[in-house]
């Protein structure tokens, strides 16, 4: 397993070459991220990225791994691990946003452990493993879900925070799959946290349920009204934000 050192070293000169310190300042204080930005915005990150990920397309699962953890647990600037979620979502790794991509999704969700890492890799990484194998992930994202994790003897507070993102990622990995999704596991990832009082769950399962909608505001409509009073209130208007009375 060999990451691609020219990638990496290509990324991190462009990534110099772009830098932005007053910006960079700006952007730390509002993600609240203890590691500092290059200072560039998402449009410039995604057009100086783009030629280098077409330059160096991953020979084998093993360095394209082994290359987005280079870039991601190597990083001193934020934008280092965009570009390493850049790489896991880039046209050329699809054949490896599989089961056996589970591992690597779940480091990169505990140790990224905020939004802006974790709901690309949610919907991007772990909800594309999800429709390639059902009954291979199911089981593993209802444990997410319902955090079974919390029996681990490795329990502290750092922990306790990952785990959440790992429930954040459970409910909102089927975002976008529309017709795929998955009713069932859906449900039982939005029942499993319904008690969570954090701003993130909540969010969460408004996001997925307002989504679903779009495909099927009957389920969703028939959902909110069972779950009542369960349901945040952060939750039910972003569950109904684009639902009409029925």
């Amino acid at each position: 397993m060999t990451a691609d050192h020219a990638f990496v070293h290509a990324v991190r000169a462009a990534l110099a070459g772009a830098a932005d310190p007053e910006r960079a300042v700006g952007q730390q204080a509002y993600m609240k991220s203890a590691m500092p930005y290059r200072g560039i915005t998402a449009p410039a990150l995604r057009a100086l990225l783009r030629p280098l990920l077409a330059e160096h397309p991953p020979a084998t699962r093993a360095d394209w791994e082994a290359t987005v953890l280079e870039l991601w647990d190597h990083a001193e600037f934020r934008e280092e691990r965009y570009a390493a979620t850049a790489l896991v979502r880039h046209p050329s790794s699809r054949p490896w946003r599989d089961r056996d991509a589970v591992p690597l999704a779940r480091h990169l969700i505990v140790s990224g452990a905020w939004w802006d890492h974790v709901d690309e890799l949610a919907v991007h990484l772990v909800g594309a493993a999800l429709r390639t194998d059902r009954a291979g992930l199911t089981p593993v994202l209802r444990a997410w879900a319902s955090d079974e994790e919390a029996q681990s003897p490795a329990h502290d507070g750092a922990a306790d925070f990952g785990r959440l993102w790992l429930r954040r990622t459970a409910v909102m990995c089927q975002v976008g799959a529309k017709e795929e999704v998955d009713r069932e596991l859906l449900r039982f990832a939005i029942e499993a946290n319904l008690d969570d009082r954090t701003f993130w769950l909540r969010k969460a399962i408004g996001w997925a349920l307002r989504d679903l909608a779009r495909t099927d505001p009957e389920w969703v409509r028939a959902e909110v009204a069972r779950l009542g009073d369960r349901l945040s209130g952060l939750s039910r208007r972003e569950a109904t934000k684009h639902l009409s009375d029925p």
